[in-house]
């Protein structure tokens, strides 16, 4: 056994992390040991006690240290507008907006068939009973545009209108203060096709 195993399990552990890589985990474990034990201890304790208290929102899946998140309790949000997304860093995104007053569902990933991950996996029954409450009206699908994000928006969107709801998706274009020449062809074309 190596004198080093605990740096080495430290180092092993910031690699989890998405985008980390061995050399990015070792400046930061070397980084935390060497000029920020305060820092490391911090950290340390902030993920013992986001591990042991946050969990999934009963009603919409998001995280929350509640039973419902303060997003589902809030009176003033329009319950007839349901709007899914992939992760809680979606559903962020979408409020920093300030542009939708609606409820969200968070499924917790998207359909990767290659990856093993089918609609079981990421709450598709649960979203189902969610916008069957009769009170929702609208589903807004703002799942991403790849290719993963589209196979999910079509196959919820398929297992919505089966049901008899109402479906919305985000649409698609030319980005805000884009340059025309700049942009890619397939969003072009998507903006064109989704022009109003």
């Amino acid at each position: 056994m190596s004198d080093t195993s605990s740096l080495d399990a430290l180092i092993q552990a910031l690699r989890r992390l998405p985008g980390v890589g061995v050399k990015s985990a070792q400046r930061m474990a070397f980084h935390l040991l060497q000029h920020d034990r305060g820092g490391a201890q911090q950290l340390s304790q902030a993920l013992e006690r986001a591990c042991a208290q946050v969990r999934h929102c009963e009603r919409c899946h998001t995280f929350t240290e509640g039973q419902v998140c303060d997003t589902c309790l809030d009176p003033e949000r329009d319950a007839t507008r349901l709007c899914v997304v992939e992760t809680p860093a979606d559903q962020s995104a979408m409020e920093r907006t300030a542009a939708f007053k609606g409820l969200y569902f968070v499924l917790m990933g998207r359909l990767s068939p290659l990856d093993g991950v089918g609609p079981r996996d990421i709450g598709v029954r649960e979203l189902l009973e969610r916008a069957t409450d009769g009170v929702v009206q609208e589903v807004i699908l703002a799942t991403s545009f790849t290719a993963e994000g589209e196979a999910t928006a079509h196959a919820v969107a398929e297992a919505l209108k089966r049901r008899g709801i109402h479906v919305t998706r985000l649409a698609r274009g030319v980005p805000v203060g884009s340059e025309l020449e700049y942009v890619d062809l397939g969003t072009i074309a998507h903006a064109l096709a989704d022009r109003r």
